[in-house]
């Protein structure tokens, strides 16, 4: 999959997703990088750390956020995106549901995009991700939490969002999927979710995993957001083992050092 200059082979590498919140009420960081001298530093330090693309954020996306007008949103993002594309050479993904931000993003440099509706909120995201040719990820998310059988209907719903992307055009080798740790989903659930990523990751598409610093961990360790850098770790390595191929997370020199380990021992066997 190339995703803006870089190609990548997931078969045996894996990604790591730099998260650049430039809101001012994201559940780990708002307000920390709205300024774009502090967002570009964050970049730059996450570039050393070794990240493989920046996940550019202009809606918070937490439980009891207040939805922000396009036009907000995209006057938060599109100063961003246009300076990093002047200062780095790096893949840049813009984690939006509007398909105007999308295409504005795309537009001034966004190399694929990250939808938490997996493209069934704004029905005309599909085809713009399509007319632009670029990968995009599909989170599973539901309206209303109510399951059956938790992974199959997950499975039932990510199938739904392959199928809107292949009919508007999106080519199978440009969709990654992601269950959605902390979307529509219990404490419960989300460590279903976990112990069962195998199932997800037979699908055949890159699949994604974002659980740094979320209340399932904060749930289970009780502890603050701050000081979630352990459980995230253990779950990026549960990921590894599974099958996962790109970690969208807040720390990246950790996550990275635990994954190439993990890849090491893997490949001994």
């Amino acid at each position: 999959m190339k995703i803006g200059n870089k190609v990548i082979e997931f078969e045996n590498n894996i990604c790591i997703m730099g998260i650049l919140n430039v809101t001012p009420d994201s559940f780990s960081d708002g307000g920390e990088f709205i300024n774009i001298n502090s967002a570009i530093q964050q970049v730059k330090k996450m570039m050393e750390d070794g990240v493989d693309i920046i996940d550019i954020g202009g809606e918070s996306t937490r439980p009891g956020h207040k939805p922000v007008s396009t036009k907000e949103e995209l006057e938060r993002v599109l100063p961003i995106i246009g300076e990093i594309k002047k200062k780095f050479d790096i893949a840049i993904s813009i984690d939006t549901s509007k398909a105007e931000v999308a295409k504005q993003a795309i537009d001034a440099g966004a190399d694929m995009v990250n939808d938490v509706w997996g493209l069934r909120k704004d029905s005309d995201m599909a085809e713009v991700i399509s007319k632009a040719e670029v990968p995009c990820c599909l989170m599973h998310n539901r309206v209303e939490p109510i399951y059956k059988n938790l992974i199959e209907d997950i499975k039932v719903d990510l199938e739904e969002s392959i199928r809107l992307a292949l009919k508007a055009g999106i080519k199978a080798d440009k969709i990654i999927l992601d269950p959605g740790i902390g979307f529509a989903k219990t404490v419960s659930e989300n460590l279903d979710i976990m112990a069962n990523l195998s199932r997800l990751t037979a699908l055949g598409y890159p699949v994604l995993l974002g659980t740094s610093r979320k209340s399932l961990i904060g749930a289970i360790l009780d502890l603050p957001i701050e000081d979630r850098l352990e459980g995230t770790l253990a779950t990026t390595v549960i990921g590894v083992l599974a099958g996962v191929r790109i970690f969208r997370v807040h720390d990246v020199k950790e996550n990275k050092r635990v994954i190439d380990m993990t890849m090491a021992i893997m490949h001994e066997r």
